[in-house]
């Protein structure tokens, strides 16, 4: 499943975190790539340990979790920290896939990555190139989306990043281990979730009917999920 969210930022948190970035110890983003990444990746990226990215990455992650389109589709368990990119002057991130595992000092255990998360800091007529492009099983989908829109994706899908060839691509990288291991479980689960939301708008809180779906959501997420 991919997942757009419209407006995940608005127009002036964007200024601000661009702001804040253009302020932000820049480093080669190959240095935080695997083996076989290292011979595909072209971009720049904040220093982890940087304040910066450590201060805007928690901003993320809060706005994450009161975000409840992103909650019913992801059903986050553990994050690894966001990290920030920018892709400049051709930089390109060739066709790959994420790491099924990954480390960070900051974590006191591995994070699965079930999903991935782009939140897109730069317009799009403000750099060529760039599209995020996800292989799916309808084919593959382009992805540039305004500033303060986020696209949540599997982890195990192949993708890349086009090679930009105008101005600058800034972007926020996210990865997240669900409660619900199963993409296909994830997907039903989000599909009745969001019935049910749609539903409660309509009808009142103590409808039989409403009160069925809602406990059928819930006890297929008591079987599912690793707590």
């Amino acid at each position: 499943m991919l997942l757009v969210i419209p407006d995940f930022l608005n127009q002036s948190e964007v200024r601000d975190f661009r702001a804040t970035l253009a302020q932000a110890p820049w480093r080669d983003g190959r240095d935080s790539a695997g083996s076989l990444s290292i011979q595909v990746k072209d971009n720049q990226q904040v220093d982890d340990d940087s304040s910066i990215a450590h201060d805007l990455g928690n901003r993320i992650l809060g706005m994450l979790g009161r975000n409840a389109l992103f909650v019913s589709a992801a059903l986050p368990n553990r994050f690894f920290p966001p990290r920030f990119n920018r892709y400049a002057g051709g930089g390109h991130y060739w066709t790959h896939i994420d790491a099924a595992l990954m480390y960070s000092d900051r974590l006191s255990q591995a994070v699965r990555s079930d999903l991935s998360a782009t939140l897109f800091l730069a317009d799009p007529e403000d750099y060529d190139g760039g599209e995020l492009v996800v292989e799916t099983a309808f084919g593959a989908q382009e992805v540039k989306l305004a500033a303060g829109a986020l696209v949540l994706y599997p982890s195990s899908s192949l993708h890349r990043v086009e090679p930009v060839t105008r101005g600058a691509r800034l972007a926020a990288i996210l990865w997240l281990q669900s409660l619900v291991r199963d993409a296909a479980q994830r997907a039903l689960l989000f599909d009745l979730d969001q019935s049910v939301q749609a539903l409660s708008r309509q009808l009142p809180p103590t409808d039989p009917e409403l009160l069925r779906l809602s406990g059928v959501y819930h006890n297929l997420l008591r079987m599912w999920a690793e707590a």
